[in-house]
């Protein structure tokens, strides 16, 4: 007898507050849902848990099994209290999953606006609209959205990364951007457009380009990302573009909606001059862009950096960011654009031997 009782105690699960668990629907009232939970009494979600999921719960019926979260592992009364949040995020995330394949809008509520765009609860999950996928109308005043329900259009979803992209102007100017669909098309990687810088961000740039299509002009606008602004190294992008100015871009890319765009590629790489601007052994001035470990890089001009290795330093040597340096030339390797440097001293370390 004691064995067979002991064999029902492990049979009976134990619980823990924040536990999901798989539950069995067992009945449900307009007030209440009791679940199977495998524990030595019943589980009940009910009272607010009940309201934050009536939409989820509406959609249960006897026999179906669902994830719950623990909120109250034991009441007084032996009960187990329930949740179905959890639950309810991962059908919202399979409801965007859906939407996103389909193209069919969902309905958002205007949470808050940032300067890269606008957050919004999309199925009780953050969702975010940048500023890029706002329509016209909208983007003049978008404060005017919070705490208002609209319609947008999923275009990315990240379930891993908690991430959710979606577009108003895709709802709000479908016309426009049946157009700008067509321009993408004809638009081919490697060719070079005049554009407008329209936005700046700390990835990069937004550029907008205009492609002819039939007897009109599609306004197209692309990503710079940070690395595609210079040659040289950039630690911001509003250090080398600005709002309005008019740059020449490469496409890198043009795919589900999406272009990519290049304003260095744009122009004649600098390390095609290398081997006619620096030999071995030629004496040469640089500013010292970045410490590492190893060594110190120094840009000779815009786009051409070398390397003074840590071990042509001498030890009492003390070289900082931003220092104007005379080097040597050592070595020139084009191919897989390095240049060796040494140091020119000015005069002995002491010590120095």
């Amino acid at each position: 007898m004691a064995e067979l009782l002991a064999r029902a105690k492990n049979k009976i699960q134990k619980f823990t507050k924040g536990q999901r668990v798989e539950a069995e629907v067992l009945s449900k009232t307009e007030s209440n849902v009791i679940f199977d939970v495998g524990g030595k009494s019943e589980g009940i979600v009910k009272e607010k848990g009940y309201t934050d999921a009536k939409e989820l719960i509406e959609s249960l019926k006897v026999g179906d099994k669902v994830a719950v979260t623990i909120l109250v592992p034991e009441t007084r009364d032996g009960i187990t209290i329930l949740g179905l949040k959890d639950a309810m995020k991962d059908t919202s995330w399979i409801k965007l999953e859906k939407a996103k394949q389909s193209g069919e809008p969902v309905p958002v509520l205007g949470k808050g606006v940032s300067a890269p765009g606008f957050v919004v609860d999309v199925l009780g999950i953050e969702g975010f609209i940048p500023t890029s996928q706002l329509g016209k109308e909208v983007a003049k005043n978008p404060q005017d959205l919070v705490d208002k329900y609209f319609k947008a259009k999923v275009i990315e979803v990240d379930k891993m990364n908690n991430k959710v992209v979606l577009s108003e102007k895709e709802i709000s100017e479908a016309g426009d951007i049946a157009l700008t669909r067509e321009a993408l098309k004809k638009i081919k990687e490697g060719e070079i457009y005049d554009g407008v810088v329209t936005t700046v961000a700390t990835f990069g740039a937004f550029v907008k380009i205009e492609v002819p299509i039939k007897k009109e002009k599609a306004q197209v606008e692309g990503l710079v990302h940070v690395s595609e602004l210079s040659y040289s190294r950039v630690n911001l992008p509003s250090d080398i573009v600005k709002v309005g100015d008019e740059v020449k871009v490469k496409v890198l890319a043009a795919h589900e909606g999406k272009l990519a765009l290049s304003v260095k590629q744009a122009k004649k790489d600098p390390w095609e001059e290398v081997e006619k601007k620096f030999k071995a052994e030629d004496k040469v001035v640089g500013k010292i862009v970045r410490a590492s470990d190893f060594g110190y890089f120094v840009e000779l001009i815009p786009g051409v950096e070398g390397l003074i290795h840590i071990t042509q330093v001498p030890p009492a040597v003390k070289l900082t960011v931003g220092e104007e340096v005379k080097c040597t030339v050592e070595e020139v390797n084009t191919k897989d654009k390095r240049i060796a440097l040494g140091l020119v001293l000015t005069a002995l370390p002491v010590g120095y031997k």
